[in-house]
């Protein structure tokens, strides 16, 4: 399981645009989700999903099982959003290092490959550079996902721990399979990133929300959700702001770090095996 050390926080052009209508059904709060949005904005833009608008209850219940800081609170996200399909891949940040972009890092793969594998070893502050070369790419202004929007996306309408339900099991997701929760079954241990798109989505049709890789996301961190957190869906940008939240577990955590409602924080020069991003866009 990955250790945060969160105490010391405190403290090209567009070449083509493609459109394609996928069939994803499931439960909105009490209304049927109606079926994904998917576009990318360019010929190797990373795949995009339109996010309903709507309101949920951001946090866990005092009876979830590893709950953290997650003290339960409504937060209405007004207007469509669309959310990265699937994590950024290496290959789709190499395509960024290639034109010039993301600070021409390379990251480490540690020999498990790359290619379509979320990249891993990237901080806050190199994912920020990669939205900020796509933005320049596309003329569109990516960004990465609130801490709400990204909550709100996992769950895909449901109130469970897991958007699959209560429990969790090795053949829904990359975590640590050697842990359980709640009635759930022990499974594989893969001890590594598992590529993009490898298990079933959500009923949002976003892929690998649970495990796989930390992603970061916008906001700076807080031990805990206060009166000044955002409920609008935008993210909480005062306090910590060294560190920022990540959320959805990764191949290297057990149950309880992969659940809906867990977070962590993490500096923004962090850069670990374990970490990487999905990326979003306001839809116009």
């Amino acid at each position: 399981m990955k250790a945060r050390i969160i105490a010391s926080l405190a403290m090209v052009g567009v070449f083509c645009a493609a459109f394609v209508i996928t069939a994803t059904y499931g439960l909105f709060g009490s209304k049927a989700a109606a079926a994904s949005q998917t576009f990318a904005d360019c010929a190797g833009c990373p795949e995009m999903v339109v996010v309903p608008a709507g309101e949920f209850m951001m946090g866990s219940p005092p009876t979830e099982l590893y709950r953290g800081a997650e003290s339960q609170h409504r937060v209405k996200i007004a207007k469509p959003f669309a959310l990265g399909k699937f994590e950024i891949t290496f290959e789709q940040w190499q395509a960024c290092v290639a034109d010039g972009g993301c600070s021409r890092f390379t990251p480490d793969d540690h020999g498990w490959g790359k290619g379509k594998r979320p990249v891993i070893g990237v901080s806050w502050d190199d994912a920020k550079a990669y939205v900020a070369w796509l933005s320049r790419k596309t003329g569109k202004h990516y960004r990465l996902p609130s801490e709400a929007e990204w909550e709100y996306a996992a769950r895909g309408g449901t109130t469970t721990p897991f958007a699959f339900g209560a429990a969790i099991s090795g053949t829904q997701a990359n975590y640590d399979g050697r842990t359980t929760f709640g009635n759930g079954a022990t499974g594989v241990f893969r001890d590594k990133t598992t590529p993009v798109g490898s298990f079933k989505p959500n009923a949002f049709g976003l892929y690998d929300m649970h495990g796989n890789v930390w992603e970061w996301t916008e906001d700076c961190w807080s031990e805990e959700y206060t009166a000044t957190t955002p409920t609008d869906g935008s993210p909480l940008l005062k306090g910590s702001c060294g560190g920022r939240v990540m959320r959805g577990g990764s191949w290297e955590d057990y149950a309880g770090d992969i659940r809906s409602a867990a977070r962590v924080g993490s500096g923004t020069d962090e850069q670990t095996w374990a970490d990487g991003f999905r990326i979003a866009l306001d839809m116009e």
